[in-house]
Protein backbone atom coordinates (compact mmCIF):
# COMPACT_ATOMS: atom_id res chain seq x y z
CA UNK A 1 0.00 0.00 0.00
CA UNK A 2 1.20 3.52 -1.12
CA UNK A 3 2.16 6.09 1.82
CA UNK A 4 0.37 8.30 0.06
CA UNK A 5 -3.03 5.69 1.05
CA UNK A 6 -3.83 9.04 4.67
CA UNK A 7 -4.05 11.91 3.91
CA UNK A 8 -0.88 14.05 3.76
CA UNK A 9 -2.09 17.72 4.39
CA UNK A 10 1.84 19.07 5.21
CA UNK A 11 4.69 19.72 2.97
CA UNK A 12 6.70 17.71 5.30
CA UNK A 13 4.35 14.49 4.71
CA UNK A 14 3.44 14.10 8.31
CA UNK A 15 -0.20 12.71 9.02
CA UNK A 16 -2.70 14.64 10.77
CA UNK A 17 -2.41 15.17 13.76
CA UNK A 18 -5.06 17.14 15.39
CA UNK A 19 -7.88 15.18 16.91
CA UNK A 20 -5.89 12.39 17.24
CA UNK A 21 -7.35 8.77 17.70
CA UNK A 22 -5.28 6.03 17.43
CA UNK A 23 -1.45 5.68 17.80
CA UNK A 24 0.53 3.31 16.19
CA UNK A 25 4.02 2.55 17.40
CA UNK A 26 6.60 -0.31 18.78
CA UNK A 27 8.54 -2.54 16.28
CA UNK A 28 7.27 0.25 13.26
CA UNK A 29 9.65 2.11 10.78
CA UNK A 30 6.78 4.88 10.51
CA UNK A 31 4.99 5.56 14.15
CA UNK A 32 1.73 6.80 13.39
CA UNK A 33 -1.01 8.97 15.10
CA UNK A 34 -3.93 8.90 13.06
CA UNK A 35 -7.09 11.16 13.00
CA UNK A 36 -10.55 10.10 12.05
CA UNK A 37 -9.71 11.92 8.68
CA UNK A 38 -6.81 9.78 8.41
CA UNK A 39 -8.45 6.92 8.84
CA UNK A 40 -11.15 7.50 6.84
CA UNK A 41 -8.47 8.48 3.82
CA UNK A 42 -7.42 5.13 3.56
CA UNK A 43 -8.23 4.05 0.23
CA UNK A 44 -11.69 2.23 -0.38
CA UNK A 45 -10.42 -1.41 -0.51
CA UNK A 46 -8.62 -1.42 2.66
CA UNK A 47 -11.94 0.02 4.29
CA UNK A 48 -14.89 -2.46 5.38
CA UNK A 49 -18.29 -0.20 4.69
CA UNK A 50 -20.50 -2.40 6.57
CA UNK A 51 -19.12 -4.50 9.02
CA UNK A 52 -22.57 -6.50 9.84
CA UNK A 53 -21.11 -8.38 7.16
CA UNK A 54 -18.63 -9.95 9.29
CA UNK A 55 -20.23 -9.71 12.37
CA UNK A 56 -23.96 -9.90 13.18
CA UNK A 57 -24.07 -7.66 16.15
CA UNK A 58 -21.59 -4.98 14.61
CA UNK A 59 -22.52 -1.94 12.97
CA UNK A 60 -20.26 0.86 11.78
CA UNK A 61 -17.47 1.29 9.20
CA UNK A 62 -13.26 -0.14 9.65
CA UNK A 63 -10.61 -0.23 8.16
CA UNK A 64 -8.47 -3.39 7.92
CA UNK A 65 -5.65 -3.80 9.99
CA UNK A 66 -3.05 -5.02 7.16
CA UNK A 67 -3.76 -1.45 5.60
CA UNK A 68 -2.74 0.08 9.01
CA UNK A 69 0.36 -2.27 9.56
CA UNK A 70 1.42 -1.45 5.93
CA UNK A 71 1.55 2.01 6.90
CA UNK A 72 3.43 2.08 9.84
CA UNK A 73 5.87 -0.15 7.99
CA UNK A 74 5.58 -2.59 11.08
CA UNK A 75 8.82 -4.56 11.49
CA UNK A 76 9.24 -8.56 10.68
CA UNK A 77 10.47 -9.08 14.29
CA UNK A 78 7.19 -8.02 14.91
CA UNK A 79 5.15 -11.06 16.16
CA UNK A 80 2.61 -9.38 18.61
CA UNK A 81 0.39 -6.65 18.90
CA UNK A 82 -0.86 -4.99 22.13
CA UNK A 83 -4.03 -2.98 22.07
CA UNK A 84 -4.30 -0.42 24.64
CA UNK A 85 -7.54 1.43 25.75
CA UNK A 86 -6.50 4.16 28.18
CA UNK A 87 -9.67 4.89 29.35
CA UNK A 88 -10.47 1.93 30.91
CA UNK A 89 -7.33 0.77 31.40
CA UNK A 90 -7.65 -2.54 29.30
CA UNK A 91 -4.59 -3.93 27.16
CA UNK A 92 -4.80 -7.24 25.52
CA UNK A 93 -1.68 -8.75 23.99
CA UNK A 94 -2.44 -11.08 20.87
CA UNK A 95 -0.16 -12.98 18.26
CA UNK A 96 0.04 -10.72 14.90
CA UNK A 97 0.39 -13.50 12.54
CA UNK A 98 -3.31 -14.95 14.18
CA UNK A 99 -5.18 -11.68 13.32
CA UNK A 100 -2.93 -9.53 10.84
CA UNK A 101 -5.39 -10.49 7.88
CA UNK A 102 -8.47 -11.03 10.04
CA UNK A 103 -8.81 -8.22 12.39
CA UNK A 104 -11.01 -4.62 11.87
CA UNK A 105 -10.66 -1.64 13.21
CA UNK A 106 -14.13 0.42 13.46
CA UNK A 107 -14.27 3.84 13.82
CA UNK A 108 -17.31 5.14 11.82
CA UNK A 109 -20.81 5.11 12.77
CA UNK A 110 -23.66 6.64 10.58
CA UNK A 111 -20.91 8.62 8.40
CA UNK A 112 -19.74 10.12 11.80
CA UNK A 113 -16.59 8.74 14.34
CA UNK A 114 -17.36 6.10 16.36
CA UNK A 115 -19.24 7.17 19.60
CA UNK A 116 -17.67 6.34 23.27
CA UNK A 117 -21.58 4.31 23.74
CA UNK A 118 -20.46 1.79 20.56
CA UNK A 119 -16.74 1.42 21.66
CA UNK A 120 -15.38 4.16 20.40
CA UNK A 121 -13.07 6.01 19.51
CA UNK A 122 -12.17 2.51 18.02
CA UNK A 123 -12.72 -0.86 18.23
CA UNK A 124 -10.91 -3.99 17.53
CA UNK A 125 -12.69 -6.69 16.10
CA UNK A 126 -11.59 -9.95 15.07
CA UNK A 127 -14.44 -11.47 12.81
CA UNK A 128 -15.12 -15.26 13.83
CA UNK A 129 -12.01 -15.00 16.65
CA UNK A 130 -12.33 -18.91 17.43
CA UNK A 131 -10.91 -19.55 14.05
CA UNK A 132 -7.52 -18.03 14.95
CA UNK A 133 -6.98 -21.62 16.86
CA UNK A 134 -5.02 -19.79 19.65
CA UNK A 135 -5.62 -19.96 23.09
CA UNK A 136 -4.45 -16.36 23.30
CA UNK A 137 -6.86 -14.95 21.43
CA UNK A 138 -11.01 -15.41 22.97
CA UNK A 139 -13.72 -12.41 22.96
CA UNK A 140 -11.93 -10.03 24.86
CA UNK A 141 -9.50 -9.70 21.91
CA UNK A 142 -12.24 -7.57 20.52
CA UNK A 143 -10.98 -4.77 22.64
CA UNK A 144 -13.14 -1.35 22.70
CA UNK A 145 -12.13 2.14 23.09
CA UNK A 146 -8.49 1.31 21.71
CA UNK A 147 -6.10 4.44 21.55
CA UNK A 148 -2.85 2.55 20.91
CA UNK A 149 -1.67 -0.19 18.97
CA UNK A 150 1.74 -1.37 19.99
CA UNK A 151 3.64 -4.22 18.02
CA UNK A 152 6.64 -5.83 19.61
CA UNK A 153 8.55 -8.93 19.09
CA UNK A 154 7.40 -10.38 22.60
CA UNK A 155 3.89 -10.53 24.56
CA UNK A 156 2.99 -6.88 25.49
CA UNK A 157 1.18 -6.12 28.88
CA UNK A 158 -2.26 -7.95 28.56
CA UNK A 159 -4.80 -7.51 31.91
CA UNK A 160 -7.64 -9.78 30.19
CA UNK A 161 -9.08 -11.84 32.93
CA UNK A 162 -7.53 -15.71 32.89
CA UNK A 163 -10.03 -17.22 35.26
CA UNK A 164 -13.61 -17.94 34.14
CA UNK A 165 -15.54 -16.07 36.58
CA UNK A 166 -13.22 -13.48 36.51
CA UNK A 167 -13.65 -13.44 33.09
CA UNK A 168 -17.78 -13.51 33.73
CA UNK A 169 -17.88 -10.81 35.48
CA UNK A 170 -16.03 -8.67 33.22
CA UNK A 171 -18.67 -9.12 30.92
CA UNK A 172 -21.48 -8.31 33.67
CA UNK A 173 -20.09 -5.24 34.51
CA UNK A 174 -19.68 -3.66 30.89
CA UNK A 175 -23.39 -5.25 30.15
CA UNK A 176 -24.25 -2.84 33.22
CA UNK A 177 -22.43 -0.13 31.71
CA UNK A 178 -23.89 -0.38 28.39
CA UNK A 179 -27.35 -0.42 29.61
CA UNK A 180 -26.33 2.44 31.51
CA UNK A 181 -25.16 4.07 28.51
CA UNK A 182 -28.79 3.72 26.88
CA UNK A 183 -27.16 0.85 24.66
Amino acid sequence: MSPHALRRPGPDGQAMTEGILLKLDGDVDRPLALSYADLAAVDAERQIADVSQLGAKRRGQAVRLTALSELAGVKPTARYVTLHASSDDFHASVPLDAVRDRAVLIYRLDDAPLPVSAGGPIRFFIPNHAACRTDEIDECANVKFVDRIEFSSERGFDNRPSEEEEHAALHRRQEAEARGRGQ
